[in-house]
């Protein structure tokens, strides 16, 4: 076996066995998180969520999600990743910092009862905390996608999901299908009845 496929197989069996602890032990926390936001961004609150690099474009994969659709019709919710308004984060980060370029942001766009969405495979990211400090004094409540506990970022938040892997892909493999999963849980809820998707496309 070349160390190349020998690599293939230790990462598969990785991913399994964190796809195992995502399925027996978050899924009641996923299913949580779905029916709040259920319940907080149809009546006008707000997801804001933030991540670096490829947790970054998970974030936004989320917000797009829910702005747009996963699977079923629904209205569109307001989610904003962070990392996107890229006017913003450069302006931030050459006058403040570039540990402030999400701090700021949840400052000016986040409302008490509004949820932060923190993603991070080491849960140590200096704007990342940032940001879930500058949430709590704003009053939304923070959850946050980590590799494995302990780290800082679970410390801030109010409710975390952490997967136990040691590889930095396989954490951000199994956070994308836990992301897919909390729209499921969101859809349950908030989707549009056949009914009147069908009304809808009469008119």
């Amino acid at each position: 076996m070349s160390d190349a496929l020998r690599t293939a197989h230790e990462h598969c069996r990785s991913l399994q066995e964190a796809l195992g602890h995502l399925c027996d032990e978050e899924l009641e926390r996923i299913d949580a998180w779905g029916r709040h936001l259920a319940a907080v961004l149809p009546r006008g609150g707000r997801l804001l969520a933030a991540g670096n690099g490829g947790s970054a474009a998970q974030a936004q994969h989320l917000t797009a999600e829910l702005v747009g659709r996963y699977l079923s019709d629904r209205p569109a919710y307001s989610a904003l990743a962070l990392h996107a308004e890229t006017s913003s984060v450069t302006a931030i980060a050459n006058d403040y910092g570039y540990a402030e370029v999400y701090a700021r942001q949840v400052t000016a766009h986040g409302r008490p009862g509004d949820v932060l969405l923190l993603m991070s495979t080491s849960g140590r990211s200096p704007n990342l905390l940032d940001a879930a400090i500058a949430a709590r004094a704003a009053g939304l409540r923070i959850w946050a996608m980590t590799g494995p506990r302990p780290n800082p970022l679970a410390g801030l938040a109010d409710d975390t999901l952490s997967i136990p892997a040691a590889g930095t892909a396989t954490v951000q493999e199994v956070h994308l299908v836990a992301l897919h999963l909390l729209c499921e849980a969101f859809d349950t809820v908030t989707a549009v009845p056949p009914a009147a998707v069908a009304e809808r496309s009469v008119r």
